[in-house]
C-alpha cells in the first residue's frame, strides 16, 4: 500500500510539472500554429498612452522661471527660423533620431603567484628525556629528537583573462514626442518594423531630450538622449530557429545544477 501511494505521488508530480510546462507556451504556440505558412504580422500603430503598462516619465525638475517677453522684437528666443521654428517642441511632433553606435573594447588581465614554505622543528635537549629511553615511552623507537617535525608547502596560482567586444549599429528612425516635462525637455518614443520575407526586424527607442539639441533639420543624435533605451532585434522563422525549444528553456530554469 505504501509503494502504491509513493507511485501515485510521483505520477502526480510529473503530471503537474507537465501541465505547467504545457501552459507556459500554450498561448504563443497556438498563435504560431495559426500563422503557419504566412508572414509574421506587423504591429498596429497604437496610442502610447493606451498601451498596457505605460507610465508617464517623472524626473527631478528645476524651479520654473518666468517667461521673458519682448513685445517689440520679431525674433523669438530659441528659434532657428525667422518666421517659425520647424523643430519638434510639443506632444505629437515628429523628429528623426540618428543612431550610430560603433563601440569596441578590449581588456587583458594576467596574474601569477608562487609561494614556498619550509619548517623544521626538533627537541635536541629536554630535561634529559630526549634520549631513546625517555622518547620511546611516547614515540616509536625510530623517532629522533633532533628532527621531530619537518613541514613544507608550495602553492602556485596563475590566472589569465581576455575580453574582446565590438558592436556597430547605424540606423535612422522617426520618433514621436509623447510628453513635455515641466522644464521643457521632451520624452520621445519611436518604433520601426521592417518585414523581409518571413522575418520582422524591429527597432525601438525611447528617452528624454532637450529641444536645444535638435538640429535645424529636426534631427537629434542618440548620444544626446538621456535615459535612452534602444532595442534592435527581430521575430519570425529565423529567430525561432536560433532560440532553444520551450522544453529546453523550462529545463534550464527549473534545474538547480
Amino acid at each position: 500500500m505504501s509503494a502504491q501511494k509513493t507511485a501515485r505521488k510521483t505520477l502526480f508530480r510529473f503530471a503537474l510539472l507537465a501541465a505547467v510546462a504545457a501552459s507556459l507556451p500554450a498561448c504563443n504556440a497556438m498563435s504560431r500554429v495559426g500563422n503557419i505558412g504566412s508572414a509574421p504580422e506587423l504591429t498596429k500603430i497604437q496610442d502610447p498612452y493606451a498601451q498596457p503598462g505605460y507610465q508617464p516619465v517623472s524626473l527631478p525638475m528645476p524651479t520654473p522661471l518666468p517667461a521673458e517677453r519682448n513685445p517689440n522684437s520679431l525674433w523669438r528666443n530659441g528659434s532657428k527660423a525667422f518666421f517659425k521654428d520647424q523643430r519638434a517642441n510639443k506632444v505629437g511632433d515628429l523628429l528623426t533620431v540618428n543612431i550610430k553606435i560603433d563601440d569596441q573594447a578590449q581588456m587583458n588581465n594576467q596574474s601569477t603567484r608562487t609561494r614556498n614554505n619550509s619548517d623544521k622543528a626538533g627537541i635536541p635537549g629536554f630535561f634529559g628525556l630526549e634520549g631513546a629511553a625517555g622518547l620511546n615511552k611516547i614515540l616509536p623507537e625510530e623517532a629522533q629528537a633532533g628532527s621531530l617535525v619537518d613541514l613544507s608547502s608550495a602553492t602556485s596560482n596563475a590566472g589569465k583573462g581576455a575580453i574582446t567586444r565590438k558592436e556597430q549599429i547605424e540606423l535612422k528612425v522617426a520618433a514621436l514626442v509623447t510628453q513635455t516635462l515641466p522644464n521643457g525637455n521632451l520624452v520621445i518614443q519611436g518604433r520601426q518594423e521592417v518585414r523581409v520575407n518571413y522575418e520582422v526586424r524591429e527597432l525601438i527607442i525611447t528617452g528624454v531630450i532637450r529641444p536645444e539639441d535638435i538640429t535645424a533639420q529636426n534631427v537629434i543624435s542618440y548620444e544626446k538622449i538621456a535615459e535612452a533605451r534602444i532595442s534592435y532585434g527581430g521575430r519570425g522563422q529565423m529567430t525561432d530557429v536560433q532560440q532553444p525549444r520551450y522544453g529546453q528553456q523550462l529545463f534550464d530554469i527549473i534545474m538547480p545544477f
